[in-house]
């Protein structure tokens, strides 16, 4: 298979890479400071508009991980900026957006080509305890992209799924996280490989479990 990961410099992007290489396949990772195969920032159209003339041939499997955090900690009186809230939707969602436009047809090429979108459990509606309001509302934007997506595109035969890969022990979750990087990979990695147009339009855990939007 073909592969591009996005935010794949670091963390869980760079552990699937990893992982899809030792199995044999094709992988292309991106990262805005150029220290992945590929230099896109996912925040910059030109960037994203480029990406598609460096995909050669069909595009089996498109990881939208590439994500930010910025708001962290924030207080009501005192944070969320508005050039937070900009950042936040500009990589989490409209850069999830451009990324599959551009690579659409790449992945029509592909005949069964899949879309992976990483969400979060903090974006789901059940889960509602206060605080980080852009993280958590541009992943759930994020998640209600993935779900239309999986409605327009299901007739072509391409599956879309959103994915909570967990409370992991990286430079955005902290070390006091529940799993490891290579725990949320792994488990990521068989929901990638269980995606079907059956399935198309799911909002799983890295684990294997239904997650409530």
């Amino acid at each position: 298979m073909q592969i591009l990961i996005t935010g794949a410099n670091r963390g869980i992007g760079e552990a699937m890479a990893a992982s899809y290489r030792a199995q044999g396949h094709t992988v292309l990772g991106t990262a805005r400071d150029g220290s992945a195969d590929v230099t896109l920032d996912v925040a910059d159209p030109g960037s994203i508009r480029a990406l598609a003339d460096v995909v050669e041939g069909p595009l089996d499997l498109l990881v939208c991980n590439a994500g930010v955090y910025l708001d962290k900690g924030h207080t009501i009186e005192k944070g969320y900026r508005a050039d937070v809230w900009d950042q936040s939707f500009a990589v989490n969602v409209t850069g999830v957006f451009l990324v599959i436009q551009a690579l659409l047809p790449k992945l029509r090429q592909a005949q069964a080509g899949k879309i992976a979108i990483i969400s979060s459990q903090m974006g789901s509606d059940e889960r509602a305890p206060g605080g980080s309001y852009a993280y958590r509302a541009s992943k759930a934007a994020a998640l209600n992209l993935g779900r239309n997506l999986a409605t327009d595109l299901k007739g072509e035969g391409i599956a879309v799924g959103i994915y909570h890969p967990g409370w992991v022990r990286t430079d955005m979750g902290g070390e006091a996280a529940e799993i490891s990087v290579a725990e949320a990979a792994e488990g990521l990695l068989a929901r990638f490989d269980d995606l079907s147009v059956a399935k198309t339009g799911c909002f799983e855990t890295w684990d294997g479990r239904p997650h409530a939007f």
